[in-house]
C-alpha cells in the first residue's frame, strides 16, 4: 500500500508497527508513538466490552446497553439513523439493536411528527432502569480497576482521553493522508 507523504521507509514502518512493546523514549518517531496510544486504548477497549459486558444484567449486550447510556447522557427522541451515525454503524445494525431493545420494553418508538417517514426513540421507564443496574452490575468491575489505577491515576487519564475522543469525534469523516 503507498503512503502519501510518509516520512518513513516501508521497512521502517515495519520494525515501528510492531515494536509497541516497549516504553516511548525520545527517539520513538511519533507515528510510532501514537500507533502505540491506539494499540493500548483498543486493547483495553476490547477487554473491558468484554468483562462490562459479562457483568451486564437483562441480557443486555454491550451495544445495548450503549443505546441506552447514550439516550440517558444526551437526550432521547433521536432518530435510528442519527443514532447509527453516532455509534458508526450501519443503519440496518442499528434498527436490529433498536428491536431486540423495544423487545425488551426498554425503548419505545414513535413516528416522527414532522417526517411521517422516520421514526424516534424513546427510553421507557424501564429502560432508565435497566441503564442504572448495568451501571450497578458493573461497580464490582470499577471497585476492582484500582488494582491497576489509583484514583489519582484515573483522574489524571481522564481530561487526556476526553480530549483526544472529542478531536476523533470532530474528525470521524476526515480522509487522513495516506489512509
Amino acid at each position: 500500500m503507498a503512503r502519501r507523504s510518509c516520512q518513513h521507509r516501508d521497512e521502517d514502518w515495519t520494525l515501528i508497527l510492531s515494536d509497541t512493546s516497549g516504553t516511548p523514549t525520545d527517539s520513538t518517531p511519533t507515528e510510532a508513538l501514537y500507533f502505540q496510544l491506539f494499540n493500548e486504548i483498543g486493547i483495553i477497549s476490547q477487554l473491558s466490552s468484554s468483562a462490562f459486558e459479562k457483568a451486564l444484567p437483562h441480557g443486555l449486550t454491550a451495544a445495548q446497553f450503549g443505546v441506552l447510556n447514550h439516550c440517558v447522557r444526551l437526550g432521547d427522541g433521536q432518530t435510528p439513523a442519527r443514532l447509527a451515525a453516532a455509534f458508526q454503524v450501519t443503519r440496518g445494525t442499528m434498527t436490529s439493536t433498536l428491536s431486540r431493545l423495544e423487545s425488551k420494553g426498554f425503548i419505545r418508538t414513535e413516528p416522527d411528527p414532522k417526517d411521517g417517514r422516520s421514526k424516534r426513540v424513546y427510553l421507557t421507564e424501564a429502560g432508565k432502569t435497566a441503564r442504572e443496574d448495568g451501571v450497578a452490575a458493573a461497580a464490582p468491575l470499577f471497585r476492582d480497576v484500582t488494582g491497576a489505577l489509583d484514583r489519582a491515576q484515573a483522574e489524571a487519564l481522564l481530561q487526556p482521553l476526553q480530549a483526544l475522543r472529542k478531536w476523533l469525534d470532530e474528525n470521524r469523516n476526515t480522509d487522513f493522508d495516506g489512509l
